[in-house]
């Protein structure tokens, strides 16, 4: 779809209110007047330039990922997970939480959400963490028929929804940093 009309800096600004907006009311609660009021935008404009709701929440979450996975690369897997940790701080990740939360059930609920979040977001990101787990493999670190590795994204998803879950406690760096070394690195034999 064009989006000529949108500077690049315009449009990090509307994924920004609607990633703000998300956190703040949830999906359900999420609508395109609201997004265009706190925006200063018209709703036409919305849908002219995404198309939809779950278009425009899975770009805004794709933008605010800026960072690919594949890239990072240290040496050795261990690094490369802290690496991924050092690239965040405790405030983001509170933020992330609060968006994985808010979105967490709508995907269930929303087949359009879910299509659009994991061609936009998930797949790339798995394509990036795979990269950095095959280089691991290539490395020697991990096994090449290690079972764990194909469960490294729910491990790490886990972390997040855990924690909060379990402990009523966000996920922060601290925490990430030892659960990359108690489970993931331990689960691959690394």
């Amino acid at each position: 779809m064009a989006r000529t009309r949108i500077t690049p800096e315009r449009e990090k600004e509307l994924y920004g209110a609607v990633l703000d907006l998300l956190r703040e009311v949830g999906y359900d609660g999420l609508t395109m007047d609201a997004i265009a009021a706190r925006t200063h935008s018209s709703k036409a404009t919305l849908y002219r330039q995404w198309g939809s709701k779950p278009e425009l929440v899975a770009r805004a979450m794709r933008d605010h990922e800026p960072d690919n996975i594949a890239d990072i690369d240290t040496g050795s897997l261990r690094g490369d997970f802290h690496e991924m940790i050092l690239r965040t701080d405790d405030c983001q990740l509170e933020k992330d939480s609060a968006l994985m939360r808010a979105l967490f059930h709508a995907v269930h609920e929303n087949p359009d959400l879910h299509r659009a979040l994991r061609e936009l977001l998930i797949e790339p990101e798995m394509t990036g963490l795979d990269v950095l787990l095959r280089r691991a493999v290539d490395r020697g670190e991990v096994a090449a028929d290690s079972p764990a590795l194909a469960f490294v994204p729910h491990m790490l998803i886990g972390a997040f929804v855990g924690r909060q879950l379990i402990e009523d406690a966000p996920t922060d760096r601290e925490f990430l940093a030892g659960y990359i070394e108690a489970v993931v690195l331990p689960a691959l034999g690394a």
